[in-house]
């Protein structure tokens, strides 16, 4: 028997799939629709076509992620600038060492930045996975930049043990989720989250409480959705 996150994600089309992918890239208002070419089969969503900026090949790519049914996105969509967009690879460089020192979030001297043709790769260690998120975030925005090859690595400063009692106390102070329903696995700086949960709200939150942990560099959320409590929620509602 198929459990109901399978049967839910199933029964959606991939004509559904590309007809909301469009949708949500007319909705985002980073990109041009026009700009963009949306093929779908089996879930697996291809983005093609040309932008200006990285940003908007990035902002396209988190557009078809946030859609239902989608099961992996394939960005092919080429960056080409125009005369004006281009720039000399020092200048980028000298760009985004100024964008990552003036972001507090980032610990200085630890990302290394190297440019090539306006390909820019980060290189370091950190702490923390939204870290080297956020150091991605603010060089991909910059003039001239064609892509980022983000080759930071995360690295714990704690012992997996002390891992798992973080994440487990911080499900249990979250209101949003039901820490007797989930189970915290750690291998390394890999954390897997397995169990029930109530709602996908509360699945989400479970998997933002890991990636708070200092040192995760993954997170595997198996925990899945109970339908019959939905199920059961909703006739309530409806009765009242």
């Amino acid at each position: 028997m198929t459990t109901g996150t399978e049967t839910h994600t199933d029964s959606i089309t991939d004509e559904q799939i590309h007809r909301d992918v469009l949708a949500e890239l007319k909705y985002d208002a980073r990109v041009q629709p026009n700009e963009i070419g949306v093929s779908v089969k089996d879930g697996v969503v291809t983005l093609t076509g040309w932008v200006d900026f990285y940003s908007k090949k990035w902002a396209a790519e988190e557009a078809a992620h946030r859609v239902r049914g989608v099961k992996a996105v394939a960005n092919d969509i080429e960056v080409r600038l125009s005369d004006s967009g281009e720039r000399p690879d020092p200048e980028i460089a000298e760009a985004a060492i100024r964008a990552l020192a003036y972001d507090a979030l980032l610990p200085e001297d630890l990302i290394k930045v190297t440019v090539s043709r306006g390909v820019v790769t980060l290189k370091g260690e950190v702490e923390w996975q939204f870290q080297k998120q956020d150091a991605e975030r603010v060089v991909r925005s910059l003039w001239g930049v064609k892509m980022v090859l983000n080759l930071i690595t995360v690295k714990p400063r704690v012992q997996p043990s002390d891992l798992k009692k973080q994440i487990e106390e911080a499900l249990v102070r979250s209101a949003k989720t039901d820490a007797e329903g989930i189970t915290v696995e750690v291998e390394g700086s890999k954390v897997i989250l397995k169990g029930t949960a109530r709602s996908w709200v509360e699945k989400e939150e479970a998997e933002k409480a890991a990636w708070r942990a200092p040192g995760v560099s993954l997170v595997d959320n198996r925990i899945k959705v109970s339908w019959k409590e939905i199920f059961r929620k909703a006739v309530s509602f409806f009765a009242l």
